[in-house]
């Protein structure tokens, strides 16, 4: 077995080195300036409804609800249509499940919606999933509808939007009178 020979080094010119102080600045990550903080807003809890994704948005048209489709099948998710009474859309005693002791459901927000037909399983057009809402627009004209997306391989819902609002609910409300 051969011998190794002795690599030679140069010595490596001192670097001057910061030390971090340990001030609350240097541990903590900081969001901007008290400017911009101080321009941030806070949603408000009271009387503040909102659903899924985009809810905070006036009602999507219907070509963004067409787009929403075709990012969905797109991915090759499985779009789903619920819908839902006005009165029964949001979490409250009426509308939900209640468990007693330590069981708790494995839904976001314990609030379940009527299921449209079944979940669209290996729809590839967008213009059918369209169809679809408008069919279940006209059978419920005075209902919630949300279009949710699950994926299959994660076995999980990855998008979710309302595409229909009632007309005769008023409440939508704009982002600014939200905030605080």
């Amino acid at each position: 077995m051969a011998a190794l020979a002795p690599v030679a080094t140069r010595p490596v010119a001192a670097l001057p080195l910061k030390q971090a102080k340990n001030t609350f600045a240097a541990r903590t990550v900081s969001n901007g300036s008290i400017q911009k903080t101080s321009a941030m807003q806070v949603w408000t809890p009271l009387n503040n409804k909102m659903f899924e994704t985009f809810s905070f948005l006036p009602p999507l048209s219907d070509g963004e609800i067409s787009r929403q489709v075709d990012y969905i099948v797109n991915n090759g998710w499985t779009p789903c249509l619920e819908f839902a009474a006005a009165e029964d859309a949001y979490v409250s005693d009426k509308s939900c499940l209640r468990l007693r002791g330590n069981a708790v459901p494995l839904y976001y927000d314990n609030r379940y919606w009527a299921m449209w037909k079944l979940p669209m399983f290996g729809c590839t057009d967008g213009q059918q999933v369209l169809r679809e809402i408008q069919a279940c627009r006209r059978a419920f004209p005075d209902a919630y509808i949300r279009m949710v997306g699950f994926d299959s391989v994660r076995q999980v819902q990855v998008a979710g939007l309302l595409v229909n609002r009632p007309a005769s609910v008023r409440d939508y409300q704009s982002p600014s009178t939200r905030s605080v």
